[in-house]
């Protein structure tokens, strides 16, 4: 299969993967705490990865670790812990909605850190995206009074981290395979995620011996499995057969499926928010549109 139509199959793929995540997310956390979630979704993925790939790493070369540590400290590490805080106050659905400003800000990283020129179109992309983002946080604030919308500001620090990650990758990891990549990752940040589990209280008899702990625990296997070491690795192979920005556009489709996800769950989304979620997704078109 030719670089085309893989790009598109890597895509929707990624696209169901990572859309389901959010919900799963919602269902980890009614039996962990977000620092617990992140931690052990660092573990659990790890061990998955290491299994089919700790070979791999021999074929790191020594000037590339620095670049492989910093896309599994910023493509994985913070976001892990970043979603989750924001989850305990934010819809999944909402959550991957504002997800949707990863393209935007690979637009907007890529030119101020990696001088990568932008088009008019692109830039009055990126204005309307983040107009899109403000209305959906405001109405969101406004109609649920009960939940804290400032935490929505973990999912922005999450998409810029994001977007950091995928120009890196682009730029000084082409050419490494896309198995190597995720494993060296979780080599790098696996330790770190260990520290912060045992500081968690996690071990503790009164949190292991919950009868909330078994499925959120189930939830987060395969949230692991999926979520982060399936989905790290096709990442990684979109970024190799396709540009940064229709990398991240993934995020387009992600939202489908988690309001899908949502409404199931019981959410729900006012007709502003939904205006507001297609205004991001036109910003998010015109930001990696190609000119014609």
């Amino acid at each position: 299969m030719n670089n085309v139509n893989l790009k598109w199959v890597y895509l929707f793929a990624l696209s169901i993967i990572w859309g389901s995540s959010f919900i799963l997310m919602k269902k980890v956390l009614i039996g962990l705490t977000p620092v617990q979630l992140g931690s052990l979704r660092i573990l659990f993925t790890g061990f998955f990865l290491f299994i089919v790939g700790f070979n791999k790493l021999k074929t790191i070369k020594p000037k590339d670790w620095k670049w492989v540590s910093v896309t599994g400290v910023l493509g994985t590490f913070f976001p892990v812990f970043f979603f989750a805080y924001a989850q305990t106050e934010i819809d999944s659905s909402i959550a991957s909605i504002l997800n949707s400003l990863v393209p935007l800000n690979t637009v907007i990283i890529g030119f101020i850190v990696f001088k990568i020129t932008s088009t008019k179109r692109q830039i009055l992309g990126v204005f309307i995206g983040l107009l899109g983002a403000v209305l959906l946080i405001a109405n969101g604030a406004s109609i649920n009074s009960n939940q804290n919308y400032l935490y929505t500001i973990y999912i922005i620090l999450a998409t810029v981290s994001y977007a950091t990650s995928v120009n890196v990758l682009k730029r000084y990891l082409q050419n490494m395979h896309a198995l190597t990549i995720a494993v060296g990752n979780f080599v790098v940040i696996i330790i770190p995620a260990i520290v912060i589990l045992i500081s968690s209280g996690f071990f503790k008899a009164e949190v292991l011996a919950s009868p909330n702990l078994k499925p959120a625990l189930f939830y987060l296997v395969i949230l692991s499995l999926f979520g982060t070491a399936v989905a790290k690795v096709l990442f990684n192979k979109l970024v190799h057969v396709a540009t940064p920005v229709f990398a991240s556009s993934v995020t387009y489709l992600m939202p489908i499926v988690a309001i899908f996800w949502g409404v199931l769950d019981g959410e729900s989304l006012s007709l502003l928010q939904i205006i507001a979620s297609l205004v991001i997704l036109f910003g998010v078109y015109l930001s990696h549109r190609r000119k014609s």
